[in-house]
């Protein structure tokens, strides 16, 4: 990416908004170019900017953040949702990461670890907060339980073992760069197989497919 990563902050408190701008507008490569307080005004914030990033808290007015997940990716197709939420509850986790979230962190976050965050989320890196990684496999229960379609053979076998050893770097939280350099294929290469991994196991973010071979662990570690 050239220029600043360019953000958008969605939170209803105004002072931890202001407060939460003032940092990011100090930390080199940030351009804070919007706010808002609730999900109406984020959703007009979000298709008149076009940011690389929206900050998104789920404890929103009227709409919830996770509510409005679909609205603002649709808005902004190209911009990554990083959710900033002071819940440590698994099935917000889950509803957000279901909701294509690329990351999940908790207001106590430090500042330095936030601004790190955010570049790692931009970078097309899976980022969770440290205290809710406990919870990633019972979130991707909550994920696996919701849509009830029946029964059907396991997904991960309509992957390739390339999309399968893919699959092993993003749960590692690698971007779409180093995985290239990893593995000696060029970074779009890799970018096509991300899409067709999604595709295949019905999944709709990074961070998604990361749980899927979170709560696969035990199982998979007996077949390799």
């Amino acid at each position: 990416m050239t220029g600043p990563v360019r953000l958008v902050v969605v939170d209803d408190h105004t002072l931890f908004r202001r407060g939460l701008i003032a940092l990011l507008s100090g930390e080199p490569g940030f351009e804070v170019v919007g706010e808002a307080a609730d999900a109406g005004e984020a959703l007009r914030r979000v298709r008149e900017l076009q940011p690389d990033l929206i900050l998104l808290d789920n404890h929103l007015p009227g709409a919830t953040g996770v509510a409005a997940l679909a609205g603002l990716k649709e808005a902004a197709p190209a911009a990554r949702v990083l959710m900033l939420t002071v819940s440590e509850d698994e099935e917000d986790l889950a509803a957000a990461l279901r909701g294509g979230a690329q990351g999940y962190v908790l207001k106590t976050i430090e500042g330095e670890a936030l601004a790190d965050a955010i570049r790692r989320t931009v970078r097309g890196e899976s980022v969770v907060s440290p205290e809710m990684t406990g919870k990633l496999v019972r979130a991707f229960r909550a994920i696996e339980d919701a849509p009830a379609a029946g029964p059907a053979r396991d997904p991960i076998e309509a992957l390739s073992p390339r999309e399968r050893e893919i699959l092993g770097c993003i749960a590692r939280g690698d971007s779409n760069k180093t995985i290239g350099r990893t593995l000696g294929i060029a970074e779009t290469t890799v970018k096509i197989h991300v899409q067709h991994i999604l595709r295949k196991l019905n999944l709709s973010s990074r961070v998604q497919a990361a749980v899927y071979l979170a709560g696969r662990a035990p199982q998979e570690s007996t077949d390799s």
